[in-house]
């Protein structure tokens, strides 16, 4: 098991700072999404994750979101690139500081297409211009409305109010996702056999409307029975 660990992380940390060093030497929005779904792809086929989706006949084809997704494990970003392959959705992820500084994550993270929160910043007024940019870009945009990973055994923990403002100030509808499986539990899984193959189900909700006033978490919820 621990020789199985290791030898996923040195690959998984070759596949993220390999993509990550390929997306720094292109601009264009199409590379840039077919280099994060090769790398979404390539490391679920590494841990034999396979993805179920239910309700596809929901998921638009194209056009411009806030997509919204639950938050347990460090393979979301990865599960909703693979979740959005047949889609032209594509746009930059809100990503926490953190993530920038990362020895793991930080040259993907940097160069994949994404929008540094800084929490620490007394000001967002930087951050929302990078958002409006991007939207005006015809992107769209990523973000975890929980704002941090659920460790808890709750299906979702509350969401931070950001989601429903970056919503309304650029007037886009917003495309709830759910990852259904605790993608945590599976990655752990993944790790201890690699022989072991595991589907992940991710439900398609209903697109919501940027001026719909119902509380966010609160139609998400509704969206998804939790």
């Amino acid at each position: 098991m621990i020789f199985n660990v290791i030898k996923q992380a040195i690959y998984g940390l070759y596949l993220t700072n390999s993509f990550g060093f390929r997306l720094s030497k292109t601009d264009d929005p199409i590379e840039k999404k077919r280099l994060r779904l090769a790398y979404s792809q390539a490391q679920l086929d590494t841990l034999n994750i396979s993805l179920k989706i239910e309700n596809k006949e929901k998921l638009p084809t194209d056009g411009q979101y806030l997509v919204i997704i639950n938050h347990r494990s460090i393979i979301d970003p990865p599960i909703t690139e693979v979740a959005l392959k047949d889609t032209q959705i594509f746009g930059p992820w809100i990503s926490k500081k953190e993530l920038y500084n990362s020895f793991f994550f930080g040259l993907f993270v940097r160069n994949a297409g994404s929008i540094l929160l800084d929490r620490e910043k007394s000001q967002m007024g930087g951050f929302f211009t990078d958002i409006k940019k991007a939207v005006k870009r015809g992107e769209s945009i990523f973000i975890f409305p929980e704002g941090t990973r659920n460790k808890t055994d709750k299906p979702l923990t509350a969401f931070k109010e950001g989601s429903r403002i970056i919503a309304l100030k650029n007037r886009l509808p917003i495309l709830p996702i759910y990852i259904k499986s605790d993608a945590d539990m599976v990655l752990k899984k993944a790790l201890e056999d690699k022989n072991l193959k595991q589907e992940v189900t991710v439900v398609i909700g209903d697109i919501i409307d940027y001026k719909d006033k119902t509380n966010l978490e609160e139609s998400y919820r509704k969206t998804f029975s939790l």
